[in-house]
C-alpha cells in the first residue's frame, strides 16, 4: 500500500512535528520547504533515520506553477499520495485600518490559493488509486473567532474551513476523508513574541499548545481509525474558544 504523506511546511514547527509523528508511525513522507535549506536536510535526515522515504520539494505555495511541476514530478515518480496536509501559510499582523494592500493580499494569497495550489494537483492521483485517502488542513482559532489585528489571516482561515467542508463533500464517496486542525497558541516562531501574561490571560489552560499535540491529532486522523470521520473542524486551543 502506498503510504505517502505530503506535508507542507515540514522544515520546522507544526510542520516538522508532524512530519516525525507519521514517520514515527510508518508513514513515507513528502517533505516540503520553502527557503530553509539547511532546516529541511536536518529533517529529512530525522525522517532518514527513522527508516521511512523521503522525498524533498521546495516551493512557494502561492506560486502555482511551480507548485503544480514539483507535485506532478513527484508523483510521476514515486506514486500517488495517500495523504496531503496543508499546513503552510504566512501571517501579517496589523490593524485593519493601517493594513497595506500587501499585507492583505500576500496573506490571501499564500494562505487560500495555497488550498488549490497544492491539493488539486494531487486530487486525481489520488482518486485514481482507488485506496482511499487522507487530507488534513490547518486554519487557526482565528478563523473560527476572528482575532484583533488579523483581518487578513481570519478571512484566509475562515476560508480554508469553508473549503475543506465543500471538498469533503466531494470525496467522501472516494472514501478520502478531509478535515481541519484549527490550533490556537502554539510554541512556533509564529507566536514567539507573545507574552507569558498574554498566554494566562486568553488561554484557559495558562500555557500554549507543543507542536507534537497538533503532530498527535494528525497522526490519529490519518490513520485507519479515523476512516469514518470527514468534514470536522478539530480546535487545538487549550479551551480558548
Amino acid at each position: 500500500m502506498n503510504n505517502r504523506v505530503l506535508v507542507t511546511g515540514s522544515s520546522r514547527g507544526i510542520g516538522k512535528a508532524i512530519a516525525i509523528k507519521l514517520a514515527e508511525n510508518g508513514f513515507n513522507i513528502a517533505l516540503h520547504f520553502h527557503s530553509n535549506h539547511v532546516a529541511a536536510a536536518q529533517v529529512q535526515k530525522t525522517l532518514l533515520d527513522l527508516g521511512v522515504q523521503v522525498s524533498v520539494l521546495q516551493f512557494d505555495i502561492a506560486d502555482r506553477q511551480a507548485v503544480k511541476l514539483a507535485i506532478e514530478t513527484d508523483t510521476a515518480e514515486h506514486g500517488a499520495y495517500y495523504g496531503v496536509i496543508l499546513n503552510a501559510g504566512i501571517n501579517r499582523d496589523t490593524a485593519f485600518p493601517a493594513m497595506t494592500e500587501h499585507e492583505w493580499d500576500s496573506v490571501i494569497h499564500t494562505n487560500l490559493d495555497g488550498f488549490y495550489n497544492v491539493i488539486h494537483p494531487t486530487i486525481m492521483p489520488m482518486v485514481q488509486a482507488r485506496k482511499g485517502g487522507r487530507i488534513i488542513t490547518l486554519a487557526s482559532v482565528s478563523g473560527i473567532a476572528g482575532n484583533r489585528g488579523q483581518v487578513n489571516y481570519s478571512a484566509s482561515k475562515a476560508g480554508i474551513i469553508g473549503a475543506t467542508k465543500a471538498l469533503s463533500l466531494e470525496l467522501a464517496k472516494r472514501k478520502i476523508t478531509v478535515n481541519c486542525i484549527a490550533p490556537g497558541l502554539i510554541e512556533t516562531d509564529m507566536v514567539s513574541d507573545i507574552p507569558t501574561d498574554m498566554v494566562n490571560q486568553i488561554v484557559p489552560m495558562k500555557r500554549m499548545g507543543k507542536p507534537s499535540e497538533i503532530a498527535g491529532l494528525a497522526n490519529f486522523l490519518m490513520s485507519d481509525d479515523a476512516a469514518y470521520i470527514t468534514r470536522q473542524v478539530i480546535s487545538v486551543n487549550g479551551g480558548m474558544i
